[in-house]
Protein backbone atom coordinates (compact mmCIF):
# COMPACT_ATOMS: atom_id res chain seq x y z
CA UNK A 1 0.00 0.00 0.00
CA UNK A 2 2.67 2.19 0.73
CA UNK A 3 4.51 1.53 -2.95
CA UNK A 4 0.89 2.42 -4.26
CA UNK A 5 0.56 5.68 -2.28
CA UNK A 6 3.70 6.91 -3.33
CA UNK A 7 3.49 5.99 -6.69
CA UNK A 8 -0.10 8.30 -6.99
CA UNK A 9 1.60 10.60 -5.03
CA UNK A 10 4.52 10.50 -7.85
CA UNK A 11 1.61 11.01 -10.22
CA UNK A 12 0.11 13.37 -8.60
CA UNK A 13 3.21 15.77 -8.24
CA UNK A 14 4.66 15.05 -12.23
CA UNK A 15 0.85 15.84 -13.12
CA UNK A 16 1.01 19.11 -11.29
CA UNK A 17 4.46 19.92 -12.26
CA UNK A 18 3.37 19.58 -15.94
CA UNK A 19 0.48 21.97 -14.79
CA UNK A 20 2.53 24.44 -13.34
CA UNK A 21 5.12 24.61 -16.43
CA UNK A 22 2.37 24.96 -18.77
CA UNK A 23 1.04 27.77 -16.56
CA UNK A 24 4.37 29.49 -16.42
CA UNK A 25 4.89 28.74 -20.11
CA UNK A 26 1.61 30.62 -20.83
CA UNK A 27 2.13 33.78 -17.99
CA UNK A 28 5.55 33.72 -19.65
CA UNK A 29 4.02 33.95 -23.33
CA UNK A 30 1.39 36.76 -22.68
CA UNK A 31 4.12 38.26 -20.91
CA UNK A 32 6.36 38.78 -23.85
CA UNK A 33 4.07 39.28 -26.05
CA UNK A 34 2.73 42.36 -24.08
CA UNK A 35 6.12 43.85 -23.39
CA UNK A 36 6.57 43.18 -27.65
CA UNK A 37 3.14 44.66 -28.43
CA UNK A 38 4.17 47.97 -25.60
CA UNK A 39 7.62 47.69 -27.13
CA UNK A 40 6.56 48.31 -30.84
CA UNK A 41 3.74 51.06 -30.05
CA UNK A 42 6.21 53.08 -28.24
CA UNK A 43 8.66 52.39 -31.34
CA UNK A 44 5.78 53.73 -33.66
CA UNK A 45 4.79 56.05 -31.95
CA UNK A 46 4.78 59.62 -33.34
CA UNK A 47 5.59 61.54 -30.31
CA UNK A 48 9.02 61.22 -29.00
CA UNK A 49 10.06 58.81 -26.13
CA UNK A 50 12.99 59.12 -23.79
CA UNK A 51 14.80 57.90 -20.67
CA UNK A 52 17.87 60.43 -20.31
CA UNK A 53 20.45 59.06 -17.40
CA UNK A 54 21.32 61.68 -14.90
CA UNK A 55 23.19 60.25 -12.67
CA UNK A 56 25.96 58.55 -12.12
CA UNK A 57 26.74 60.48 -15.34
CA UNK A 58 24.58 61.67 -18.43
CA UNK A 59 23.54 58.77 -20.36
CA UNK A 60 20.55 58.06 -22.88
CA UNK A 61 19.42 54.79 -22.11
CA UNK A 62 16.10 54.95 -25.06
CA UNK A 63 15.22 57.14 -27.33
CA UNK A 64 12.21 55.99 -29.90
CA UNK A 65 13.38 56.22 -33.73
CA UNK A 66 10.83 59.31 -33.79
CA UNK A 67 13.35 61.91 -33.35
CA UNK A 68 14.42 61.23 -36.82
CA UNK A 69 11.54 62.21 -38.47
CA UNK A 70 11.19 64.98 -35.97
CA UNK A 71 14.82 66.50 -35.80
CA UNK A 72 16.67 64.47 -38.35
CA UNK A 73 18.41 61.35 -39.69
CA UNK A 74 20.94 59.56 -37.33
CA UNK A 75 20.05 61.13 -33.77
CA UNK A 76 19.18 58.14 -32.29
CA UNK A 77 22.69 56.93 -32.26
CA UNK A 78 24.46 60.59 -32.38
CA UNK A 79 22.07 60.77 -28.97
CA UNK A 80 23.53 57.49 -27.50
CA UNK A 81 27.13 58.33 -28.59
CA UNK A 82 26.62 61.83 -27.17
CA UNK A 83 24.71 62.57 -23.94
CA UNK A 84 25.35 66.20 -24.13
CA UNK A 85 23.47 66.55 -27.58
CA UNK A 86 20.69 67.87 -26.24
CA UNK A 87 22.64 70.96 -24.89
CA UNK A 88 23.51 71.70 -28.87
CA UNK A 89 19.96 71.14 -29.97
CA UNK A 90 18.20 73.27 -27.34
CA UNK A 91 17.15 76.91 -28.58
CA UNK A 92 19.65 79.27 -26.23
CA UNK A 93 16.36 81.15 -24.41
CA UNK A 94 15.32 77.64 -23.55
CA UNK A 95 18.67 76.41 -21.43
CA UNK A 96 16.82 77.49 -18.34
CA UNK A 97 13.84 74.73 -19.56
CA UNK A 98 15.90 72.02 -20.11
CA UNK A 99 18.50 72.71 -16.95
CA UNK A 100 15.76 72.78 -14.12
CA UNK A 101 14.11 69.54 -15.53
CA UNK A 102 16.81 67.50 -15.65
CA UNK A 103 18.50 68.67 -12.67
CA UNK A 104 15.07 68.18 -10.37
CA UNK A 105 13.74 71.87 -10.22
CA UNK A 106 11.26 71.69 -12.93
CA UNK A 107 7.07 71.70 -12.28
CA UNK A 108 6.73 68.05 -13.69
CA UNK A 109 3.11 68.65 -12.90
CA UNK A 110 2.73 71.06 -15.71
CA UNK A 111 4.54 70.15 -19.56
CA UNK A 112 7.89 71.65 -20.47
CA UNK A 113 7.64 74.25 -23.62
CA UNK A 114 10.93 74.21 -25.36
CA UNK A 115 12.24 74.50 -29.29
CA UNK A 116 14.83 72.47 -30.76
CA UNK A 117 16.74 72.34 -33.32
CA UNK A 118 16.66 70.10 -36.58
CA UNK A 119 18.83 69.14 -39.44
CA UNK A 120 18.19 72.12 -41.42
CA UNK A 121 19.11 74.89 -38.62
CA UNK A 122 15.09 74.96 -37.53
CA UNK A 123 13.84 75.25 -34.41
CA UNK A 124 10.46 73.54 -33.91
CA UNK A 125 8.24 73.76 -30.77
CA UNK A 126 7.60 70.80 -28.34
CA UNK A 127 5.40 70.16 -25.57
CA UNK A 128 7.19 67.55 -22.99
CA UNK A 129 5.55 65.73 -20.11
CA UNK A 130 8.19 64.31 -17.87
CA UNK A 131 8.74 62.68 -15.11
CA UNK A 132 11.51 61.97 -12.09
CA UNK A 133 12.84 59.08 -11.52
CA UNK A 134 14.95 58.64 -8.07
CA UNK A 135 16.49 56.15 -6.19
CA UNK A 136 17.29 56.18 -2.23
CA UNK A 137 15.39 59.59 -2.58
CA UNK A 138 17.73 60.56 -5.04
CA UNK A 139 16.89 61.67 -8.88
CA UNK A 140 18.66 59.48 -11.31
CA UNK A 141 16.94 60.01 -14.66
CA UNK A 142 14.74 61.63 -16.14
CA UNK A 143 11.51 59.82 -18.96
CA UNK A 144 9.41 61.56 -20.99
CA UNK A 145 7.28 62.24 -24.16
CA UNK A 146 7.58 65.10 -26.06
CA UNK A 147 5.02 65.98 -28.86
CA UNK A 148 5.33 68.47 -31.99
CA UNK A 149 3.54 71.61 -31.45
CA UNK A 150 4.97 73.58 -33.92
CA UNK A 151 1.80 74.44 -36.14
CA UNK A 152 -0.13 74.93 -32.93
CA UNK A 153 1.92 77.89 -31.83
CA UNK A 154 2.38 79.66 -35.47
CA UNK A 155 -1.15 79.12 -35.03
CA UNK A 156 -1.48 80.87 -31.88
CA UNK A 157 1.22 83.58 -32.91
CA UNK A 158 -0.78 84.69 -35.68
CA UNK A 159 -3.99 85.12 -33.98
CA UNK A 160 -2.28 86.70 -31.44
CA UNK A 161 -0.63 89.12 -34.26
CA UNK A 162 -4.14 89.92 -35.32
CA UNK A 163 -5.47 90.61 -32.72
CA UNK A 164 -2.88 93.48 -31.64
CA UNK A 165 -2.15 94.51 -35.60
CA UNK A 166 -4.13 96.73 -38.10
CA UNK A 167 -4.57 93.98 -41.09
CA UNK A 168 -3.61 97.47 -43.44
CA UNK A 169 -0.34 98.88 -42.27
CA UNK A 170 0.74 96.00 -40.27
CA UNK A 171 1.35 98.11 -37.02
CA UNK A 172 -0.36 97.77 -33.70
CA UNK A 173 -4.10 98.59 -33.53
CA UNK A 174 -6.70 100.70 -31.52
CA UNK A 175 -6.92 97.15 -29.46
CA UNK A 176 -3.35 97.31 -28.44
CA UNK A 177 -2.98 100.55 -28.24
CA UNK A 178 -5.76 100.45 -25.63
CA UNK A 179 -4.32 97.60 -23.73
CA UNK A 180 -0.84 99.79 -23.02
CA UNK A 181 -3.05 102.71 -22.38
CA UNK A 182 -4.86 100.79 -19.77
CA UNK A 183 -1.27 98.77 -18.08
CA UNK A 184 0.48 102.16 -18.04
CA UNK A 185 -2.45 103.98 -16.45
CA UNK A 186 -3.02 101.30 -13.66
CA UNK A 187 -0.02 99.30 -13.21
CA UNK A 188 3.23 100.32 -14.66
CA UNK A 189 4.40 104.00 -13.44
CA UNK A 190 6.91 105.75 -16.05
CA UNK A 191 7.60 108.89 -17.99
CA UNK A 192 5.75 108.67 -20.71
CA UNK A 193 4.66 110.16 -24.12
CA UNK A 194 1.53 110.08 -26.26
CA UNK A 195 2.15 111.54 -29.81
CA UNK A 196 -1.10 111.92 -31.87
CA UNK A 197 -1.00 112.49 -35.57
CA UNK A 198 -3.58 113.06 -38.07
CA UNK A 199 -3.27 112.35 -41.60
CA UNK A 200 -4.47 115.57 -43.55
CA UNK A 201 -6.68 115.40 -46.89
CA UNK A 202 -6.93 111.51 -46.54
CA UNK A 203 -10.80 112.67 -47.48
CA UNK A 204 -9.68 114.17 -50.10
CA UNK A 205 -7.73 111.67 -51.45
CA UNK A 206 -10.51 109.46 -51.29
CA UNK A 207 -13.17 111.36 -53.02
CA UNK A 208 -10.66 112.49 -55.87
CA UNK A 209 -8.29 109.34 -56.51
CA UNK A 210 -10.23 106.69 -54.75
CA UNK A 211 -9.78 104.56 -51.88
CA UNK A 212 -7.28 102.15 -52.98
CA UNK A 213 -5.25 105.69 -53.15
CA UNK A 214 -5.86 106.08 -50.23
CA UNK A 215 -4.85 103.34 -48.13
CA UNK A 216 -1.27 103.51 -50.18
CA UNK A 217 -0.98 107.03 -48.74
CA UNK A 218 -1.87 105.79 -45.00
CA UNK A 219 0.50 102.59 -46.11
CA UNK A 220 3.28 104.79 -46.99
CA UNK A 221 2.96 106.90 -43.77
CA UNK A 222 2.36 103.80 -41.75
CA UNK A 223 5.59 103.11 -42.93
CA UNK A 224 7.47 106.15 -42.11
CA UNK A 225 6.39 105.38 -38.55
CA UNK A 226 8.10 102.33 -38.05
CA UNK A 227 11.39 103.18 -39.71
CA UNK A 228 11.63 106.33 -37.51
CA UNK A 229 10.33 104.59 -33.74
CA UNK A 230 12.06 101.46 -32.91
CA UNK A 231 12.98 100.61 -29.23
CA UNK A 232 10.67 102.15 -26.23
CA UNK A 233 8.02 103.09 -28.36
CA UNK A 234 4.37 101.88 -29.73
CA UNK A 235 3.55 102.76 -32.58
CA UNK A 236 -0.61 102.65 -33.57
CA UNK A 237 -2.95 103.31 -36.28
CA UNK A 238 -6.03 104.08 -33.57
CA UNK A 239 -8.53 105.10 -36.60
CA UNK A 240 -8.68 105.82 -40.10
CA UNK A 241 -6.78 108.59 -40.45
CA UNK A 242 -5.29 108.67 -37.13
CA UNK A 243 -1.91 107.19 -35.49
CA UNK A 244 -0.47 107.01 -32.55
CA UNK A 245 2.92 106.99 -30.46
CA UNK A 246 3.26 105.69 -26.62
CA UNK A 247 6.71 106.71 -26.02
CA UNK A 248 8.14 105.13 -22.93
CA UNK A 249 10.50 106.23 -20.24
CA UNK A 250 11.31 109.44 -21.91
CA UNK A 251 12.41 113.27 -21.09
CA UNK A 252 10.00 116.14 -21.93
CA UNK A 253 12.96 117.43 -24.56
CA UNK A 254 13.46 113.78 -25.85
CA UNK A 255 9.69 113.79 -27.06
CA UNK A 256 10.28 117.68 -28.40
CA UNK A 257 13.59 116.10 -30.92
CA UNK A 258 11.34 112.96 -31.69
CA UNK A 259 8.29 115.85 -33.01
CA UNK A 260 10.70 117.46 -34.61
CA UNK A 261 12.78 114.43 -36.27
CA UNK A 262 9.38 112.95 -37.62
CA UNK A 263 8.37 116.33 -39.31
CA UNK A 264 11.74 116.26 -40.98
CA UNK A 265 11.31 112.79 -41.94
CA UNK A 266 8.45 113.65 -43.70
CA UNK A 267 9.88 116.71 -45.48
CA UNK A 268 12.65 114.31 -46.81
CA UNK A 269 10.01 111.60 -47.69
CA UNK A 270 7.54 114.34 -49.52
CA UNK A 271 11.10 115.70 -51.46
CA UNK A 272 11.85 112.37 -53.09
CA UNK A 273 8.22 111.04 -53.50
CA UNK A 274 6.51 111.38 -56.96
CA UNK A 275 3.57 110.40 -56.19
CA UNK A 276 2.41 110.69 -52.84
CA UNK A 277 2.98 113.53 -50.43
CA UNK A 278 2.55 113.09 -46.60
CA UNK A 279 0.64 115.74 -44.86
CA UNK A 280 0.29 115.39 -41.31
CA UNK A 281 -0.83 117.21 -37.81
CA UNK A 282 0.88 116.76 -34.92
CA UNK A 283 0.23 117.16 -30.88
CA UNK A 284 1.70 115.48 -27.47
CA UNK A 285 1.57 115.53 -24.29
CA UNK A 286 4.20 114.21 -21.51
CA UNK A 287 4.04 113.19 -18.17
CA UNK A 288 6.82 112.19 -15.84
CA UNK A 289 4.59 109.56 -14.22
CA UNK A 290 1.88 107.18 -16.16
CA UNK A 291 -0.26 105.75 -13.65
CA UNK A 292 -3.55 108.11 -13.24
CA UNK A 293 -2.54 110.31 -16.12
CA UNK A 294 -3.19 108.16 -18.73
CA UNK A 295 -6.46 109.46 -20.03
CA UNK A 296 -5.50 113.19 -19.22
CA UNK A 297 -2.36 112.73 -21.94
CA UNK A 298 -4.30 111.56 -24.54
CA UNK A 299 -6.88 114.64 -24.03
CA UNK A 300 -3.71 117.09 -24.24
CA UNK A 301 -2.26 115.26 -27.13
CA UNK A 302 -5.27 115.03 -29.10
CA UNK A 303 -6.01 119.29 -28.43
CA UNK A 304 -2.49 119.93 -29.22
CA UNK A 305 -2.93 117.65 -32.57
CA UNK A 306 -6.16 119.98 -33.41
CA UNK A 307 -4.17 123.21 -32.02
CA UNK A 308 -1.70 122.16 -34.97
CA UNK A 309 -4.12 121.37 -37.89
CA UNK A 310 -6.49 124.81 -37.39
CA UNK A 311 -3.04 126.51 -37.02
CA UNK A 312 -2.24 125.47 -40.53
CA UNK A 313 -5.70 125.87 -41.97
CA UNK A 314 -5.36 129.28 -40.84
CA UNK A 315 -1.80 129.64 -42.47
CA UNK A 316 -3.40 128.30 -45.92
CA UNK A 317 -6.30 130.75 -45.64
CA UNK A 318 -3.62 133.73 -45.33
CA UNK A 319 -1.53 132.21 -47.99
CA UNK A 320 -4.52 131.79 -50.75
Amino acid sequence: MGILYFSLGLIAGIVILQIYIKYEKVKWKTKFENEKRIFQLVESSKDLIYYYEVKPKYKFRYTSPSIEQMLGEGLVEKGYQNPYLIFELIHPDDYDVLFRKINGDGDYSKPFIQRWSDDKGQYKWFEEYATPIYKNGEMVAIEGILRDITEKVKLQQELKYQISHDALTGIYNRNYFEENMEKYNKHLDTSIAIILCDLDELKYMNDNYGHKKGDVYIQEYAKLLKQYFSDNTIVARIGGDEFAIIVLNPSKEQVEYHCEKLTNKISEYNINSKDIKIKVSMGYAFSGHSIGNMENLLAKADKNMYRDKNKKKSQNLISS
